[in-house]
């Protein structure tokens, strides 16, 4: 069972607003941290052609990252420095210039310092790719 994360609270987590705030490289492709607190994150992101492939769809790269930055989002939403220690993704779908997403990242247990999170990432109703990331809190 997902952890049901504790939304009573602001949106956004005092510490995933200054993560973010140094965050050149996601806020530079436009993502938008929607909610990150208590081990849940949701980010979005709007698929321009600047971050097409050859092909003319999303890069891999870039969805990996938009999964990647909501895993960050929550594994820092407790306040405790925290990094990716491992994560894979198997994609789903292409997605498109022009479409929105969002990647939703929930912790689903902790061990010790170790955390491991599941992020989907959607088009509307639509799964574009999952992404299981382990994190590592530093102290």
């Amino acid at each position: 069972m997902p952890h049901r994360p504790d939304m009573t609270g602001p949106p956004i987590a005092e510490s995933v607003v200054e993560m973010m705030a140094t965050d050149a490289f996601s806020s530079g492709l436009g993502m938008r941290v929607l909610r990150a607190r208590d081990g849940h994150a949701l980010v979005g992101l709007a698929v321009t052609p600047e971050l097409a492939n050859g092909h003319g769809i999303a890069h891999g790269g870039v969805v990996f990252s938009l999964a990647d930055t909501a895993f960050a989002c929550a594994c820092n939403s407790f306040g405790r420095a925290t990094v990716g220690a491992a994560a894979e993704i198997t994609f789903v779908a292409q997605a498109l210039v022009g479409d929105e997403l969002a990647a939703e990242a929930v912790l689903r247990t902790q061990f010790g310092r170790t955390g491991i999170y599941d992020v989907t990432v959607r088009r509307g109703a639509d799964v574009i790719a999952e992404f299981r990331g382990r994190s590592h809190r530093l102290t």
